[in-house]
């Protein structure tokens, strides 16, 4: 539980007899990777390394290229992602900032206040 206390948590939950619910900020920030990968258009997460590998190494890559700020109970999103070549980028942000923010508010029952994407590079598509 040592690893625990130095990470920053967010208790969305408390009741005086059952006890109290936390989430820590790099749970938000992975709920934010996984939905913007979600959306068709976008290749990765910016620093990432492709989706088949991440989910081989593990959940902590999939909160590389987002930062989140979580503050009472609002939070801000900052995402950075490769987009696949041929995507309408404007189209591609509109989906993953809702994706971002209906999953976020629906996992954890806090507001999110903004989902900022900066587009980090384009990928070509592989073909198949």
């Amino acid at each position: 539980m040592a690893e625990t206390e130095n990470r920053n948590t967010h208790k969305v939950y408390e009741k005086d007899k059952i006890g109290e619910v936390q989430i820590a900020d790099e749970v938000v920030a992975i709920i934010a990777g996984l939905a913007a990968t979600e959306v068709d258009g976008v290749d990765s997460m910016a620093g990432n390394i492709t989706n088949e590998l991440v989910g081989k190494l593990g959940m902590k890559n999939l909160s590389k290229g987002v930062k989140v700020e979580v503050t009472e109970e609002h939070v801000s999103v900052d995402l950075s992602l490769n987009i696949k070549y041929g995507f309408s980028i404007p189209e591609v942000c509109e989906k993953v900032q809702d994706k971002v923010k209906s999953a976020i508010e629906n996992m954890t029952g806090l507001t999110v206040l903004d989902v900022n994407i900066k587009i980090a590079g384009v990928s070509m598509e592989e073909s198949r």
